[in-house]
């Protein structure tokens, strides 16, 4: 399985949208263990958003259509109505 998921730094009111077979470990390696790349700045990151799927090919399809702009718009306005609550 794969999951595709939506990460938020609310720090640094960021977002950051991926894949991986091993969501927590590819979580830690977002708060923990990088030590170079676009998430080691905005740290820490929290899992605002996630999808599952059985292939890669899959996973990948999604991650490319929520970087999208309406991709991301969707996971903004996810992020902003749980800040409402």
């Amino acid at each position: 399985m794969f999951t595709v998921y939506a990460l938020h730094s609310a720090k640094f009111n960021k977002i950051y949208i991926g894949y991986s077979s091993d969501m927590q470990n590819r979580l830690d390696a977002h708060n923990i263990y990088q030590t170079k790349g676009y998430t080691l700045r905005y740290r820490p990151w929290v899992v605002v958003y996630t999808e599952s799927y059985p292939t890669k090919k899959e996973a990948m399809i999604r991650e490319r259509q929520l970087k999208s702009a309406k991709g991301r718009e969707f996971i903004w306005n996810l992020i902003n109505s749980r800040q409402d609550d």
